[in-house]
Parts: structure tokens; sequence; C-alpha cells
């Protein structure tokens, strides 16, 4: 079997488009090819505006060599999920559109990619202070079964959750966008590229060595700021 052309990212989409979406309003490349950041396993994200979709979906599939993620939108739908991607602090739809190459232009395309740029530029909600109570809470709890644990699997999968939680605190008590897998690591570094190297550092250290000691001092550090660990009189619902 002849091995299948892989074209150009920018090529692709375009062909894509072209096949795929031919009578589409608009259409925009985003992810890491955009970025400059792919690698062997990246696929294309391809956002569609179509204002004869009845309601947004998204599509798999491989076509001009590329694995290929189609986000396929008309021009209500991404209003929503622009407002549900910033109350869940977790801007992808807004990310995608704003860091966009443009495939194919209409006259509200500018406008919806300065939309999205406004949106990334303001910032998440601020936390309360109840829920800034309630996350030191959560990570305290976290912290606790971490510190008395003596089972090494379970310290792994603690030290997991402890990652997950203390990410999050520090994005959001600063305002900042928070992410998921390897858009954890990313949303540190744009955050702060020195505590994030200093984060990754301090997990690292426990995976290969099992030294609790940095990851203990740091989120013992962070909560300090905010009050410190939480247990003793703290209710939720009552």
């Amino acid at each position: 079997m002849s091995e299948i052309h892989k074209a150009e990212p920018f090529e692709a989409a375009l062909q894509f488009i072209h096949t795929s979406f031919p009578n589409c309003d608009g259409a925009l490349l985003a992810g890491s090819v955009v970025r400059g950041e792919a690698t062997e396993t990246s696929d294309l994200d391809i956002v569609v505006f179509d204002q004869t979709v009845k309601s947004s979906y998204r599509e798999s599939l491989i076509d001009f060599g590329w694995n290929i993620e189609v986000f396929v939108h008309n021009l209500i739908s991404y209003k929503e999920f622009f407002i549900n991607d910033c109350v869940r602090a977790r801007p992808s739809l807004p990310r995608m559109v704003s860091e966009g190459v443009v495939l194919k232009d209409f006259e509200r395309m500018e406008s919806i990619k300065q939309e999205a740029k406004a949106l990334l530029d303001k910032g998440p909600a601020e936390w309360t202070h109840e829920m800034i109570k309630i996350k030191r809470y959560f990570i305290t709890d976290a912290l606790d079964d971490f510190v008395g644990c003596t089972n090494r699997a379970e310290e792994i999968f603690i030290a997991n959750t402890l990652a997950e939680l203390v990410s999050e605190f520090v994005l959001r008590t600063n305002r900042k966008w928070i992410g998921t897998s390897k858009w954890l690591v990313r949303s540190l570094k744009l955050y702060d590229e020195t505590f994030a190297e200093h984060f990754i550092d301090v997990f690292d250290t426990f995976y290969q060595t099992g030294d609790k000691s940095k990851i203990i001092n740091l989120v013992d550090n962070i909560l300090q700021a905010h009050g410190g660990r939480l247990f003793a009189g703290f209710s939720l619902g009552k």
C-alpha cells in the first residue's frame, strides 16, 4: 500500500474546507500547528462558521494525511461556547479563534476574533472569598492524605490530585485561565515561567525519588498567603 501524502498544514486545511465545507461563511486553522508547537502526532484544529447549521458540533476524521478535529458553529452557538468556556475558566474556543489563521473570510470574522481576544485579555471571573475557603479545605484534605499516606501507589495518585488542585488554586486566585493535561503546564507557564518550572521540578522530584517534602512545602507556602491550611471550623451546606 502506498503511503498517503501528508500535505502542509495550511494547504491541507484549505483543501478540507474546500471539499467538506464549501458553503460555510468562514473558517480558521488553530492549534499547535499555528503556534509552531506541532509534533508528529499533532492534528489540525479547524473552526468552521456556518449560519445554516442548526446546532454546534465537533467531529474527528482523517483527511489529506492529517487527523482533523473540526468544530462547527453557527453565528449564535459560538457565543454560548465562549460564555461556557469562560465560566469554567478553560477558554478552549476563544483561544482557538483568537490565535486562528483565517482559511475563509467573511465580514464578521475579524470582529469574532477580536471578541475572543477581548475575553482572553479580561481573564476569568475573580474567585469569591467563600470559593477560596472551599478550595483551601479540599487542598488541605488532599495534602493531609498525602502526608500521612504510606502506600506508594496511593501516594502517586494523591500527588496527581494535588497538582491539579494547587495549579487551579494558583491560577484562579491570580485571575488566570486554567487548563488540564498539557494545558495545565502551559497555563502555569503563561502565568509565570519561573514558578511553572519550580512547580514541575517539585512534583518530578517526588515521582522520581518519593521525597514528599518539596510538594508539602510548596503547597503550604501557596496556602499561607490565603490563611494556610483549613480544616477546623469549615462547613459546607450547613
